[in-house]
């Protein structure tokens, strides 16, 4: 039998994160796919991302197809998408009157590059990417790559840059809450046989 749920943060009743998760506003709409193997993982971040922003959206699926070339014609935002690439550039503050739609894949990155791939829209959309060298909170799972931040810790990093003026890191206290307590769940043991040298 499953333990009852919050129906917003989709966390147990005795570990729910609500109280930790901010309403911040932000110029930049940020427009989350996730990969549905993502949707009920327990530590879900691009989940947290969404409730936490007022101008966010996730949509969950492998094809989006009329949803999402509607949200790519939007008139009132510039998409761009939030992937590596050769032509990508590094975020930062703009001059630019319209504001960005900042298109985030959420998935490993083989299940992220398979959403680029079945949805060619997001192949034509410019590049935004985060600098080599940044750390990752996230200390439960192992990073593909030096420099990997999870989809939350991506959000919050690439929009600090987009939005200097706004500070985005209350989005990290439910993060934060939710891997110590899975570490917490793990006991300490087994986290430091496991994990501990990831940090």
């Amino acid at each position: 039998m499953s333990r009852p749920s919050c129906p917003r943060c989709r966390r147990p009743l005795s570990h729910c994160l609500c109280a930790l998760i901010p309403r911040l506003d932000s110029r930049t709409r940020v427009l989350i796919l996730q990969h549905p193997d993502e949707s009920g993982h327990a530590l879900n971040t691009a989940r947290l991302a969404a409730l936490g922003l007022v101008n966010a959206e996730l949509l969950v699926g492998e094809t989006f197809g009329d949803e999402l070339a509607a949200r790519l014609a939007e008139p009132a935002y510039r998409s761009v998408l939030l992937f590596p690439g050769e032509q990508a550039a590094l975020p930062g503050a703009s001059a630019d009157p319209q504001p960005l739609q900042l298109v985030v894949p959420d998935g490993t990155w083989r299940k992220a590059r398979k959403l680029l791939y079945l949805n060619p829209a997001l192949e034509g959309l410019p590049r935004l990417c985060l600098p080599e060298g940044l750390t990752s909170r996230y200390r439960l799972r192992k990073a593909p790559q030096p420099g990997a931040l999870s989809t939350l810790e991506a959000i919050v990093e690439t929009l600090g840059r987009l939005e200097p003026g706004q500070d985005f890191t209350p989005l990290l206290r439910p993060f934060e809450a939710l891997i110590d307590g899975q570490i917490r769940a793990m006991g300490g043991e087994t986290y430091r046989r496991n994990h501990a040298g990831r940090e």
